[in-house]
């Protein structure tokens, strides 16, 4: 399970490290390019219903980190996928990879982390 730090250390989210490192390539290409954008994800089935939002800006800090010392395989149709959603008006839906049967799992803390 990889971790996105989103505008501080006390905001963290869980992503698992497949999903996280497929976003990461659309993250970076497109705060590269200067553009702001959504990600959206459905909250895992052991949280309340529902689903979060947040706001991607080049401005806002943002760090990844990966349980898995080594970057798994990428998959081409993924990125394309993700990258497709994000140039739309409801921006990029974390959404489970075409040959995974399971969902993506996201965690978000309800409490902030400490320092």
């Amino acid at each position: 399970m990889g971790t996105m730090y989103y505008g501080g250390p006390g905001t963290a989210i869980h992503i698992e490290d497949r999903a996280l490192a497929h976003l990461k390539i659309v993250i970076a290409t497109k705060l590269r390019r200067g553009e702001s954008f959504t990600l959206s994800w459905r909250h895992p089935e052991d949280e309340p219903r529902g689903r979060s939002t947040i706001w991607l800006h080049p401005s806002i800090p943002l760090r990844f980190v990966f349980d898995e010392p080594e970057p798994p395989e990428l998959s081409r149709e993924w990125i394309h996928d993700l990258a497709n959603s994000a140039n739309t008006s409801g921006g990029i839906m974390l959404v489970a990879e075409h040959m995974d049967i399971a969902p993506v799992e996201v965690v978000v803390p309800t409490a902030p982390l400490e320092e």
